[in-house]
């Protein structure tokens, strides 16, 4: 079972998972995958996806 299989489906993320998913989303230059409007559960979704992406090297490429 998954570490979000706790979680209520449709609470609204923390400002704590807000913080980190903005942070992803802008080190993988993919501002699209920051959204204020996720779940927790959502959020802790994303946040597992690029956080796995970064460790895989999964970067688009820079063009600044």
């Amino acid at each position: 079972m998954g570490r979000t299989a706790w979680i209520q489906p449709r609470e609204p993320m923390t400002g704590a998972q807000a913080a980190s998913l903005k942070r992803l989303a802008d080190e993988i230059r993919e501002p699209h995958a920051f959204d204020t409007g996720l779940s927790k559960s959502e959020a802790a979704r994303r946040i597992d996806r690029l956080q796995e992406r970064l460790r895989l090297g999964e970067l688009p490429p820079h063009t600044d």
